[in-house]
C-alpha cells in the first residue's frame, strides 16, 4: 500500500540529519495522499540509519494506523490535527533544531529582520502558547495541532509554512514531504541568522512592510516572477 509514498517519506526522513536539523531520533516527516484519505510517517524511535521504506506507518485520518509493523511517531496525532485543518497542505516535518528551539524554549515568535525570512514566511513564525495541564493530559499530541491551528486563525498557513511550540519546537509543512524539510531548514537558517542579529543589535526592529511584501510577493504572489517557468 502506497509503496512510492513510502519510499518518499523515507527519502524526507532521511534528508533531516543530511541538513542537520535532528540528533539521535529526534524528528519526524510524513506526507498525504489525499485520494485515499491516508498519510505516510516514520516510525516512533527508529535510528535514522536504520530506516528503510518497509518501515514507514501508513494511517489513516481517524489515526488508525492501517498498515506497519512498527508504532508511528509520538507526534503522529499532531500531523493528523494539521491535515485535517489545512487541506492545502501535503507534508509535515517535525524536529528539534538548535536554533529555532532556542526561539521555542524562549517563548518569543521568530521576526522577519530581513530578505531571507521574508523569501519564505510572511510575517514573524509564530510561536505557539504552551498547553494547559488539562490539555496535556487529554491528549498532548493531539492538542498540540490544536494549539498550532490556533496561532492560524488570521494566518495563511501557505505564507507561513511554519510554526514553534514553546517549550518544544518546530512544525513545518508544504505541498509535499520534501517543500516541508525545505521549510525545516530555512526555518533553522533564518533562526540562528535572527540570534546572531540579536548579538550585533539587541535592538533591531523589523524590516519594512514594503521589503517584506517585496521578497514574498516575488516569489510567491500572483505575479511571482522569481525563478523558471519550466524545469531546468
Amino acid at each position: 500500500m502506497l509503496e512510492e509514498l513510502k519510499k518518499k517519506v523515507c527519502e524526507a526522513n532521511l534528508q533531516l540529519p543530511e541538513y542537520h536539523l535532528v540528533t539521535f531520533t529526534w524528528g519526524n516527516a510524513s506526507e498525504i495522499d489525499r485520494e485515499s484519505g491516508l498519510f505516510v510517517i516514520k516510525p516512533s524511535g527508529v535510528p535514522y540509519e536504520k530506516l528503510k521504506p518497509e518501515h514507514m506507518v501508513v494511517v489513516d485520518l481517524e489515526g488508525k494506523v492501517v498498515e506497519g509493523d512498527l508504532n508511528p511517531s509520538t507526534d503522529m496525532e499532531t500531523h493528523l490535527e494539521l491535515y485535517k485543518a489545512f487541506p492545502e497542505i501535503g507534508g509535515v516535518v517535525h524536529t528539534h533544531s538548535t536554533h529555532a528551539v532556542a526561539w521555542a524554549q524562549a517563548g518569543k515568535d521568530i521576526p522577519c529582520y530581513g530578505t531571507t525570512h521574508a523569501d519564505y514566511f510572511y510575517g514573524d513564525v509564530p510561536c505557539a502558547r504552551n498547553l494547559t495541564p488539562e490539555e496535556i493530559e487529554e491528549g498532548y499530541e493531539k492538542n498540540t495541532g490544536k494549539v498550532i491551528i490556533e496561532c492560524f486563525k488570521d494566518r495563511n498557513p501557505m505564507y507561513v509554512p511554519a510554526v514553534i511550540c514553546k517549550n518544544h519546537g518546530p512544525f513545518t509543512w508544504g505541498k509535499d514531504c520534501f517543500q516541508a524539510v525545505y521549510h525545516a531548514a530555512v526555518l533553522e537558517e533564518v533562526a540562528r541568522m535572527n540570534i546572531l542579529t540579536k548579538i550585533v543589535d539587541p535592538a533591531v526592529g523589523t524590516a519594512p512592510q514594503c521589503i517584506q511584501d517585496k521578497h514574498f510577493m516575488r516569489k510567491h504572489g500572483p505575479n511571482a516572477y522569481y525563478g523558471q517557468k519550466g524545469n531546468i
